[in-house]
């Protein structure tokens, strides 16, 4: 897995409640042999000239930073769904609130999912528009930071081990062999008090 320690570009506006993972990634770009995530993402959303969309236009076009409304990620589980922000270079969504299978989803693949405190939202988002794709934020996770353009610094919360597996690149069994000389020691413990069940095997 991709480590992740900071990111800094800009930071994309979409700040829009209840998108579904088929709205990200629709599911007919599921059904290619060699999908192309990065056309998928928001395929119904983007190329309308009467209707431009936001992750079309230049500065936006490579923006590592998403910042959403609420519940972002919700419907049905699909991974592509992840990979398609992924192949447009998203490292990092800061959003109301998360699909809790979707938030996994970003974690596993190396990418940050951020829930500010409710009292900062309303502030963050708006220097977020304000900048408009025109100057830099930088999220550094190590410091659990986000930095505006004008240097206003917004703190943020995270889960301990996610962090550490997000700082380091480790997937969950790099994660669970961390743990490798306890899990030894409780291997040896239990041959010796539990012998018998060394002598369980597999069968058909």
């Amino acid at each position: 897995m991709e480590k992740f320690a900071s990111v800094r570009g800009a930071a994309a506006p979409l700040l829009i409640d209840d998108i579904n993972t088929d709205q990200i990634a629709p599911v007919q770009f599921m059904r290619a042999l060699e999908p192309d995530y990065e056309k998928a993402l928001f395929a119904r959303w983007r190329g309308d000239p009467n209707a431009p969309f936001v992750l079309d236009e230049q500065r936006f076009r490579r923006a590592p930073i998403l910042v959403a409304g609420s519940n972002f990620g919700c419907g049905s589980a699909r991974e592509v769904a992840v990979w398609a922000l992924a192949a447009h270079g998203v490292r990092c969504i800061v959003a109301r609130s998360f699909s809790e299978v979707y938030r996994e989803s970003l974690l596993k693949n190396g990418m940050l999912p951020v829930v500010l405190n409710p009292a900062l939202r309303s502030d963050f988002e708006a220097r977020v528009v304000a900048a408009d794709g025109q100057a830099p934020f930088e999220v550094d996770l190590a410091a659990y930071r986000i930095t505006c353009p004008d240097g206003a610094a917004f703190a943020f919360g995270m889960d301990a081990g996610e962090r550490t597996a997000l700082l380091e690149g480790l997937d969950d069994v790099a994660m669970t062999l961390r743990h490798r000389s306890l899990i030894d020691a409780w291997e040896k413990q239990t041959a010796l008090h539990q012998p018998w069940l060394q002598q369980i095997t597999a069968t058909d």
